[in-house]
């Protein structure tokens, strides 16, 4: 199988993974490393599109290195407001949280 019809594909299926992450995991933490796998799979296709459609410019990892650093971002502060939530109620779980509820 060509390279260039592989990883368009690997990346769809890390998506697909990834939104089942979101969509199914309780845990807060699980939620965010399903959101980092989301990242991966757009910065894998970034890459691969770019490489299948301009092969001699390096766009695609240029958009890959910003996605990297955006995602290091999420995770500093998704990570921080775990830790808040968590001193708080006490549990990770994202039924628990009613932090909204009136």
């Amino acid at each position: 199988m060509n390279l260039s019809v592989a990883l368009p594909l690997v990346g769809a299926a890390l998506f697909a993974l990834g939104i089942f992450g979101v969509l199914a995991r309780r845990n807060v933490l699980a939620v965010l490393m399903s959101i980092e796998l989301l990242y991966n799979a757009a910065m894998l296709n970034f890459v691969a599109f770019n490489r299948y459609r301009y092969p001699d410019a390096a766009w695609g990892q240029g958009v890959a290195l910003f996605i990297l650093a955006i995602a290091a971002a999420e995770a500093v502060v998704g990570l921080a407001l775990v830790l808040v939530v968590y001193r708080r109620f006490n549990t990770v779980l994202a039924e628990k949280l009613d932090l909204l509820k009136g």
